[in-house]
Parts: C-alpha cells; structure tokens; sequence
C-alpha cells in the first residue's frame, strides 16, 4: 500500500508497505480517507518538532472509513465515516484514571511518538474512533485540530462577555479563537502577519491586531486595544512571544500556552506575582471534546468550511509542500487526499 515517509528533517519518501493484520479484539482497520496538514508536520519536517524520531510516517489529523472490526467492537462498523483520536494511551495511569487521557504518562500520537496516518489502511483502538454520519471526511479530518483549540478554551473557562486575546493566528489559534467565541467571549486576534489576520477577521469575524516584531506587545495593545485582556492563549509556538504574552493579561488574568517550543521558557517572576496570574499549558484533547466538537458542527455551532485552501493527493504532496510553505502562498489548513 501507498505510504508516505518523513525519513529525515526536509526528505519526504513515497514507498510500498505490506497491507496491516485483520484487526484483533477491540481494534478497527480503517481506510484514511483524508489528512489533515499541521503545525506539527511543518516542524517535524524542518527538524523542529519535540518528541520526534526519524523516519517516521506523518498524519495525525484523520478522516476515516472502517473497514473491518475486531470482537467486541460495538461503537462502529464496517462503512462508517469517523474522525481518528490519534492519541494512543495505557487507560491505566493516575492521568488517565482521572479522565486526563491526554496526558496518559506513556502516550503516544500517532505520527509523532508513532507511525501515523499517511497510508492507505491502518489498525487503531476502535474506542479512539467517533463516527458521524453526517460529516464528510474532511470535515472529520479538521475535528483533531479543533480539539487542541476547545480543551485549550476548556482549561481556560472563560465566560460571557470576557475580553480574550489569541497571539498566532494559524490553524491551532483559529480554533482558539473559534471556540472562545462559542463561549461568548469577546476575542481580539493578534500576529505578525497582515495576511493572518485578514484571514481570521473573514472567517471569524473577530477583531485582530497586527504586531510589529520589534514593540513590545504590552505597548502595542495599550495603543490600539484599550484594557488589557483577561485571557491571553499563545498558539505561536515561539519563545520570544510566549515570553512577551506574561505581560499582556490584566492583574488575576490567565496565560495558556497552546503553542509547545523545544527549550525553555523564561519570565519576570515578580511581575508574574504582582498580577497573581494563572499559567496553564494545554495538551492534546480527549475522547469527549472529540464527540462535542462533531456535535457542534453538525447542528452548524461551529463552522470550518472555509478553513481548507491547499489540497494535494498523497503522491503529489512531496513535491508541493514546501510551495505550501513559501511566504503569500495563503496557507490557512492543507489537505492530503487518499
């Protein structure tokens, strides 16, 4: 079967695999239909992700159609259209015994701690399927990458009318901001970027700030926002953002890190006091938010139709990603297609 290597940082590998066993008790063998394009991919392909290991097959962001079941499956079956919760975790640790999968102390995410979707079949736990049969498998494919934005807007509990700031205005602060938004908080979008933040006020209809690189944030939404925001979400990535954000949220305000950087992260300690701020990181999302989230858009809560602009067969899409990355090619979400 087709399947798609990331054998070093920037070297990309079409090649045939052997075709996976019948699924055994409680797994599914799934045809992946669609793949959602991420952060992740990008920064595993240039050498930058954490918890990385070469080679590897990418994908983790999954659209999906059950082929066969294994016994005792009862969740789904042969036919059905599912979302892939790409998490792969023990269900016996303290974490996961309190209902925090996402931080099971051994888990592993398919296509970063281990091989992940882009092949044509694959064997996964049949309870890390959620089937929908309304969504269509791109849709089912994005359901991943909001959940890293609705657990984070979870963790945060920001309530009506709260004055929110997401600093990144890719895929994963989209989410944020999108899910913020669901709870009736007041969002204002914040990057570098002009193109960014013009997407995000067309898809969202949110407020946006365009940052210069070398102001000091704090000064530049003093200048342009009025109030400091309550909730500050950092979905950059970047440690010198990720720095700067301490300083932007109002006295008892909240920071959380959507966003991982491979290193450390420093911040002025008695500042950080003076506020009596809460730090918070989000990881990953759970079996629930997975469930949620197709619920939210298929009674049309949330929408993400206009979210994918880049598009590629599997085959192709070595010799055109790197075009996805090149400055003003307009990259909000890409999609590989089985």
């Amino acid at each position: 079967m087709q399947t798609l290597v990331l054998d070093e940082p920037g070297r990309l590998s079409l090649t045939d695999t052997a075709e996976p066993a019948a699924p055994a008790q409680g797994q599914a063998l799934i045809r992946i239909q669609r793949i959602g394009v991420c952060g992740t991919d990008i920064h595993a392909f240039r050498g930058e992700q954490p918890y990385f290991n070469y080679p590897r097959i990418l994908g983790h962001e999954l659209g999906a159609e059950v082929v066969a079941v294994g016994g005792g499956v009862s969740n789904v079956k042969p036919g059905d259209r599912c979302a892939v919760e790409p998490y792969m975790t023990c269900g016996q640790c303290p974490p996961c015994r309190r209902g925090k999968t996402n931080c099971c102390q051994t888990l592993k995410c398919l296509g970063v701690q281990t091989d992940g979707g882009m092949r044509e079949l694959i064997v996964v736990p049949a309870d890390k399927l959620h089937p929908s049969d309304k969504l269509d498998f791109e849709t089912l494919a994005l359901v991943e990458t909001l959940g890293i934005g609705k657990h984070a807007v979870d963790r945060a509990a920001p309530e009506p009318g709260d004055r929110v700031a997401v600093i990144g205005l890719g895929p994963i602060g989209l989410t944020v901001a999108t899910f913020a938004q669901v709870m009736g908080a007041e969002v204002i979008g914040i990057d570098i970027s002009q193109k960014r933040a013009e997407s995000a006020r067309d898809l969202l209809g949110i407020k946006t700030l365009v940052l210069d690189p070398d102001t000091p944030i704090q000064d530049q939404w003093s200048d342009a926002q009025g109030e400091s925001p309550l909730i500050v979400f950092d979905a950059t990535g970047n440690r010198t953002s990720m720095q700067h954000a301490f300083r932007l949220p109002v006295g008892g305000g909240r920071l959380v890190f959507v966003g991982l950087v491979l290193g450390e992260v420093a911040f002025d300690d008695p500042e950080f006091h003076r506020k009596e701020m809460t730090l918070m990181s989000s990881r990953n999302s759970t079996g629930r938010d997975f469930r949620e989230i197709i619920e939210m858009i298929e009674t049309g809560r949330v929408d993400i139709a206009k979210w994918v602009t880049h598009r590629s067969d599997l085959a192709d899409w070595p010799g055109v990603f790197e075009d996805w990355l090149t400055p003003g090619s307009g990259l909000i979400k890409g999609i590989v297609v089985l």
